[in-house]
């Protein structure tokens, strides 16, 4: 292109008018010299065209390597090898890394050799690296970046310093450093696909180890980076689907569910591992409201990008009638999960053992998660080790001691904000002080964790319930469990799918309902529901 036409794309690149660049080159891209090539990939990255990026940026590095330009060939490969990586394709990432490694080895030491060890690093620690490793990992390149004076590479380092001292359990202490690597991000130092990326990583690991504390402050940093970016910026989509993961927590499931397929969908073929996570969550969402179907659609989404949809997958076929080949599924994803991947399904899978009669097991699995908690002492996880110690003891009679666990844990899932956690939390502790003779206790708890699940809508949840309570007016055991629903808030598509009925069969047992009761409206039965007991 001549300078007259590539000159005004300068210009709109000075001003981050990245559609205006996009404009301006795409249109011509066979013509471009290897520098516009660039800096098209950079416009279609900054307005969330991944593919379209990584493919023009596959052309100028070959473009690159011809010409001789081997250190910004050596950038170029480690920048696609972050982006295939963070797209869902590891093989390719690796290969592109390895690509990259082959380039920068034949450079001086420099800032490249300190970016190249921390996708090592970073690669290695997820799946399973050493923190030995990668402690020397962050030593190097904290060298590196006190000899080039780089603030990147002392995010880098503090990153992979922090990670691998997580790793052994001195969870505080990584995230001193987590928390300062921050800081050159915060401060525009940080080149935006890096400062992404450490974004992601750091929030990631507050969801595995189930700090959802740390979780929400990290994320809000997150979108305060990123919304100045553009409703187009990839790391914008992104940080609105964590905040997402967190509504679900709180509940505010129908926000989450008219919004997170949409949002999942937008990052596929750009993000798929969280693409994954987002589509594993609405399928959660939808199995807590009761739509069987809706969430096995989005668990199936979630495993065409690699997510093992569990342990929420499994939960679902056990609330389907098949406990045992719910056990199963959760017994071949322990056996691939990491360690925080166990922990998360760790819970369901000690609940199931019992369930099915396998107490040995139950305490097995219930020790893992116990050892597992105390090592990286993080809240969700003491709670979940708590909740999980807590049904072994009431299978094993000893109910009052169960209580004291229940009640720490409780504490916990308050405090975290997390409210189903909560109300499940309460259905155990109903359970215990029953068994401990504790009546009044009992039905205390159990009506904080309907009020919880009502509140949430819950339908399964309230059925469950809520199926022991008395007939009134003639009222048949359907009629009940269709009322005990429309109470709780859910339409009549939700009943539908928690009763495996038609929305037809749902309003005509909501007409008898009108007729047994003697009212008109859903709003008037719920009312009558809630002062006779029923809901």
């Amino acid at each position: 292109m001549t300078s007259d036409a590539v000159s005004p794309v300068r210009l709109a690149r000075g001003r981050r008018d990245w559609r205006a660049v996009h404009a301006g080159l795409a249109g011509a891209r066979d013509e471009l010299s290897t520098s516009d090539l660039g800096l098209l990939a950079e416009a279609a990255w900054w307005l969330g065209d991944s593919p379209e990026s990584m493919a023009v940026s596959e052309r100028a590095y070959t473009r690159l390597i011809a010409e001789g330009e081997t250190h910004r060939a050596a950038d170029r490969a480690l920048r696609l090898a972050l982006q295939w990586m963070v797209r869902g394709d590891v093989s390719v990432g690796m290969a592109w890394l390895a690509r990259a490694r082959r380039v920068v080895a034949d450079l001086p030491r420099g800032v490249l050799h300190g970016y190249l060890l921390y996708v090592d690093a970073a690669a290695d620690l997820d799946l399973t690296g050493s923190p030995e490793d990668a402690d020397e990992a962050a030593r190097q390149i904290d060298v590196l970046a006190r000899e080039h004076d780089d603030p990147t590479l002392r995010s880098f380092a503090l990153v992979i310093r922090g990670l691998a001292a997580v790793r052994r359990g001195h969870t505080r202490e990584g995230f001193a450093d987590l928390d300062q690597a921050m800081l050159p991000v915060v401060a525009g130092q940080v080149d935006a696909l890096w400062s992404g990326d450490l974004y992601c990583t750091v929030i990631h690991l507050c969801d595995e180890l189930g700090d959802l504390a740390r979780m929400r402050a990290w994320t809000e940093g997150m979108t305060r980076w990123a919304e100045p970016q553009g409703r187009s910026f990839m790391y914008a989509h992104v940080a609105r689907i964590h905040e997402l993961q967190l509504l679900v927590a709180e509940g505010a499931w129908e926000t989450v569910e008219a919004e997170l397929g949409a949002r999942s969908a937008d990052l596929v073929g750009a993000h798929g591992w969280l693409a994954g996570e987002g589509y594993y969550t609405l399928g959660e969402v939808r199995r807590l409201r009761g739509d069987a179907a809706g969430a096995r659609e989005a668990y199936g989404l979630a495993r065409a990008l690699n997510h093992d949809a569990l342990p929420g997958a499994a939960l679902l076929t056990a609330a389907g009638g098949s406990p045992g080949e719910a056990l199963d599924e959760l017994r071949v994803g322990l056996a691939d999960a990491t360690r925080l991947g166990r922990a998360r399904m760790l819970p369901a899978a000690v609940d199931l053992s019992l369930a099915e009669g396998e107490p040995a097991y139950a305490r097995t699995l219930a020790a893992e998660l116990e050892e597992t908690a105390e090592w990286f002492s993080t809240p969700g996880l003491l709670a979940r080790a708590a909740q999980a110690r807590a049904a072994i003891l009431v299978a094993e009679d000893r109910p009052a001691d169960a209580v004291v666990l229940l009640e720490q844990a409780a504490a916990v899932h308050r405090q975290q904000r997390h409210r189903h956690a909560t109300a499940t939390v309460h259905e155990a502790l109903a359970r215990a002080h029953r068994a401990a003779g504790r009546p009044d206790r009992a039905d205390a708890a159990a009506a904080t964790a309907l009020a919880i699940h009502r509140q949430l809508g819950a339908v399964p949840d309230v059925v469950r319930l809520s199926g022991g309570a008395h007939r009134p007016c003639g009222l048949t055991e359907r009629e009940l469990e269709v009322l005990r629903a429309v109470a709780a808030g859910a339409t009549n598509r939700e009943v539908a799918v928690a009763l495996v009925i038609s929305e037809k069969t749902v309003g005509r047992h909501l007409a008898n309902i009108f007729t047994k009761v003697g009212v008109g409206t859903r709003t008037a039965a719920a009312a009558w529901a809630r002062d006779n007991g029923v809901a």
